[in-house]
């Protein structure tokens, strides 16, 4: 896969996938949008650079990004005239964490896994076509990826989001599938390969692979985790860079770890409803 699909896939859909849509309201959708550009990487933005994300005229960011400083969500600065989060998007996510204490019950059998692994343990959900870092866990090696909390990856090419697709509704899969091939009909005959193959592999392995799909050098492997429908379907992955995680390493030593931390969690936290 291109670094160009990549990052598409990537991205958070724009408001126009959805103009259609005569329930659709768009003003919220760019709003939302535009808080989506704060990253854990990008936590000042200027108008120009949220314009260019959203694909969007300056002049309506302008106008959006007004808004949002009136009512909180935003802080103006006022000598370099760039933005950040304010505290009012605190309010946004607090229900929502409060039903993720699951971090703090994984979080100790996530870093014995990475420092054993010598890799990186990471937990994840779903946000629109991307895997979304609720928890991450490196060991003390140098050599492991620098990704944080709030960081996101592709749902298509990546071990972590191939065993999110294993274990949602067919119906919620089949959907995301649509969306990938609306982004890039030419890419997604052989995203849709790769993932049968996770699929087929999840079935056998139970885990799914990504050895050098998302980007060359990196290994990973991932377990679906459904604890219930008092939580979101996430996944935990192992991995880092290939020259220290071995495709054979990752399957031999790390996977049935991995899967004893998912049983763990499951027993603690509870199993499916």
């Amino acid at each position: 896969m291109t670094s160009d699909i990549r990052k598409t896939l990537n991205k958070p859909p724009l408001a126009r996938e959805y103009e259609d849509d005569r329930h659709f309201i768009t003003a919220i959708a760019r709003g939302l949008d535009v808080l989506a550009c704060f990253r854990s990487g990008n936590k000042v933005l200027g108008n120009q650079e949220i314009a260019q994300r959203c694909k969007l005229p300056k002049s309506t960011v302008s106008r959006i990004t007004y808004t949002l400083t009136r009512l909180g969500y935003l802080t103006h600065d006022e000598e370099s005239s760039k933005y950040q989060l304010g505290m009012a998007t605190l309010s946004l996510g607090v229900g929502l964490l409060a039903k993720l204490d699951i971090r703090q019950v994984a979080r100790p059998l996530m870093q014995a896994l990475a420092d054993e692994t010598q890799g990186m343990v990471t937990l994840g959900t779903r946000d629109r076509l991307s895997m979304l870092y609720l928890e991450n866990c490196r060991s003390r090696s140098a050599l492991t990826l620098s990704m944080d909390v709030g960081a996101r990856i592709p749902i298509v090419s990546t071990a972590m989001g191939r065993a999110y697709l294993a274990e949602i509704p067919l119906q919620e899969r089949e959907e995301i599938f649509g969306r990938v091939r609306e982004l890039d009909e030419l890419a997604s005959d052989a995203l849709m390969s790769g993932i049968a193959s996770s699929l087929a592999d999840y079935e056998r392995l139970g885990c799914t692979c990504s050895f050098g799909d998302w980007q060359k050098d990196v290994n990973a492997i991932a377990v679906g985790l459904n604890l219930g429908r008092q939580f979101p379907i996430m996944s935990i992955s192992c991995g880092g860079p290939s020259f220290n995680l071995s495709e054979q390493y990752l399957l031999e030593e790390a996977r049935p770890k991995l899967l004893e931390v998912v049983s763990k969690l499951k027993e603690t936290v509870g199993q499916p409803a």
